[in-house]
């Protein structure tokens, strides 16, 4: 065997010195390797800022165009420090209308402008998109018309196409790629929609906030990957400790959020490869490990791989 040369050597340990580094999953390697990326960007539920965690966001690449499915707060910086270029975003998702998963929303078209798109990005999510699009555009008019006046941008509104999504369906074929979506039951939201995405080598389904949805089973039937919310029941009240309106957060709460077992259920059923537990409620709890919520999962009767997602993890 031919002896490596100590330039060989210095690059490789450069090379690993160099690198930034990343949560790792286990996960095969031709899913690593697969030209379709999933990278979570967000993974606690709810409005209330968190010191660990941003709130639910991911992003899926295909080919280096960016598809990105909710917005919570922080996931344009999320996206950053994931390495994702803002000038990548081709399509983005709004699985319902709850802060925690749209006020990043129009801040991210607005960064991703500033940051050298010129490309058209369309977005698609339940009544109103369409007019929330509008209203923000109108309200940050100012500033975009003196960006393109001074430093020569284009145009923001006319890259900005929104969609009204208002039943389930496949409503997106763009090369390789299917988006499907599903209603999903999150009361007291009327619309409420889990996204599929399908590509030439990997499936993903992303849940949005759902309590234990038929639905969900049905667009998930299959799929590679499922990336969905979970709650801990037993741990609301601790979460809400002192607040003025506990009682009545505890009652919304509970009504449309999947406790671990049921999510477990939901992956049996749907036969899918991996189950990625995300939207955690609580987050921020010592006594709930990344043990207890597979446990809890197992419980249900899902047998394949379960990851307890963290934020930036790839999978």
């Amino acid at each position: 065997m031919k002896k490596p040369s100590r330039r060989n050597l210095f690059f490789s340990a450069a090379a690993l010195l160099t690198s930034p580094a990343r949560p790792q999953v286990a996960l095969p390697q031709p899913a690593r390797a697969s030209r379709t990326r999933l990278i979570l960007l967000g993974t606690t539920g709810g409005p209330r800022p968190r010191k660990n965690r941003f709130p639910p966001s991911q992003v899926i690449l295909v080919n280096d165009a960016a598809y990105v499915f909710d917005c919570g707060v922080g996931a344009t910086i999320q996206l950053v420090r994931a390495d994702i270029r803002l000038a990548s975003l081709r399509h983005v998702f709004i699985t319902h209308h709850h802060s925690d998963h749209n006020a990043d929303y129009g801040p991210l078209l607005l960064t991703a402008w500033g940051s050298g798109l010129r490309t058209r990005v369309d977005t698609w999510g339940p009544p109103p998109l369409v007019r929330m699009t509008e209203a923000f555009l109108k309200m940050n008019e100012y500033d975009i018309q003196t960006r393109t006046d001074d430093e020569g941008r284009v145009p923001l509104a006319p890259l900005i196409k929104a969609h009204d999504l208002h039943e389930a369906g496949v409503f997106l074929r763009e090369n390789s790629v299917t988006v499907t979506c599903a209603l999903v039951d999150h009361p007291p939201v009327q619309r409420a929609f889990a996204y599929r995405l399908d590509s030439a080598d990997r499936s993903i389904v992303i849940s949005g906030d759902t309590k234990r949805s038929d639905a969900l089973v049905g667009l998930a039937r299959g799929a590679d990957v499922l990336v969905h919310e979970v709650i801990w029941p037993a741990a609301v009240d601790r979460m809400l400790a002192g607040a003025y309106n506990a009682a009545a957060l505890k009652k919304s709460i509970l009504s449309h959020h999947t406790a671990p077992e049921e999510v477990g259920r939901v992956a049996a059923q749907a036969r899918v490869k991996t189950l990625v537990l995300s939207h955690f409620v609580p987050s921020e709890d010592s006594e709930l490990t990344d043990e207890k919520w597979t446990e809890a999962v197992r419980r249900g009767g899902y047998e394949g791989p379960i990851i307890v997602g963290r934020d930036l993890m790839e999978i």
